[in-house]
């Protein structure tokens, strides 16, 4: 079991990702040219390759020890009637993670995912458990109808220690990680973040979460659009105050996991609405990491896939996917053997001497 003092003071968060390097582009277009197959034939797969080859800077690149990293963390927004669900459930949820009974657990074993459950900031003292990483926060966020959901010493504490966690895997040796979350309230957190960084209008971002029925929409978005007004003199333009007004443990911790990844230059799969909405977060904060992400899937989810367009991002899924856990990203690494696969393996016109097309 890993744990954090949660006592800890954190001053500052300090990250720099570099741009993938092009150097080896050329060389990477010109082998999956030579492969036995019509050009692009292989469509997203293709682009998938050279961005793997990149992220590596080979043309042989590997996946070792592939990780999975699920957040959690309770909201104090939930008090104020947004979900259908009781705050409770982020609890007995990890519960079933820890048991190996959900639906990450499944997809995860399937795929051989190593997958890490992390308690960021969840309202309950889970005591030791071998499965569980201890990166405790805070009992949940404040209710940002209120005030902040966090301080600003606890949003950098949430991203220093998700960086950590993010670093621990890759000197472990991993070096593609995906991530997920759990959080009753997080669509909310997560509709706010999106409508404030990137200037959308709330409704445009608001969906209905764990279930929600027309009216309990209609509840959650006055809800949220109080909560907006209260916030009003918010700087919108510094993203960590952001961050700490509307954001999760949970979502912060992630943030940082991911800035933490990716300036280690390895592969990142990104999740559903949660986990883009911190992947947000981290690119205002460093836009490079952009280079090293795969968006696994378009959630259903309101509000996804304007997200995605914002990021200019081409997810590899669209399964109608909302459950989050990071379900998303397991399903998608499959598709991310493949493309390093045929990118090692496929032979070539001249190898297989297939003759190639006439030009």
């Amino acid at each position: 079991m890993m744990s954090f003092d949660p006592n800890s003071s954190v001053n500052s968060v300090q990250f720099n990702i570099e741009k993938i390097s092009l150097a080896l582009a050329s060389a990477l277009h010109k082998k999956i040219k030579s492969k036995t197959k019509p050009l692009g034939a292989l469509g997203l797969l293709e682009d998938l390759a050279i961005q793997i080859g990149l992220v590596q800077n080979t043309l042989t690149p590997t996946l070792t020890k592939p990780a999975l990293l699920v957040f959690a963390g309770d909201h104090g927004i939930v008090e104020s009637g947004v979900s259908p669900y009781p705050q409770v459930v982020t609890m007995q949820m990890v519960m079933n993670f820890l048991r190996g009974g959900a639906a990450i657990n499944v997809f995860a074993q399937q795929n051989n995912l190593a997958l890490h459950v992390v308690d960021a900031g969840v309202n309950y003292h889970f005591g030791a458990h071998e499965h569980l990483i201890n990166a405790k926060v805070g009992m949940g966020t404040a209710n940002f109808l209120v005030e902040p959901a966090m301080t600003n010493t606890q949003c950098q504490q949430a991203l220093t220690r998700g960086a950590a966690l993010a670093k621990r895997e890759i000197e472990a040796g991993c070096n593609v990680m995906g991530f997920g979350e759990m959080g009753i309230g997080n669509t909310s957190s997560a509709a706010m973040l999106m409508s404030v960084l990137c200037n959308f209008p709330l409704e445009q971002c608001v969906g209905r979460g764990t279930g929600l029925d027309d009216a309990g929409l209609q509840k959650k978005i006055s809800i949220l659009k109080k909560a907006l007004a209260q916030h009003q003199a918010l700087d919108t333009q510094n993203s960590l105050q952001v961050l700490a007004t509307f954001g999760g443990y949970e979502i912060a911790m992630m943030a940082g996991a991911m800035l933490g990844a990716a300036q280690q230059k390895i592969l990142v799969l990104i999740d559903g609405f949660i986990a883009t909405s911190a992947l947000m977060v981290a690119a205002k904060m460093q836009p490079n990491i952009l280079d090293y992400c795969v968006f696994s899937h378009c959630s259903d989810e309101a509000g996804h896939q304007l997200m995605l367009q914002h990021l200019n991002a081409k997810p590899l899924l669209n399964l109608g996917l909302r459950l989050g856990e990071g379900t998303g990203a397991a399903l998608v690494y499959p598709l991310v053997q493949a493309a390093v696969n045929f990118l090692n393996e496929m032979a070539s016109f001249e190898s297989a001497q297939v003759s190639e097309k006439i030009s």
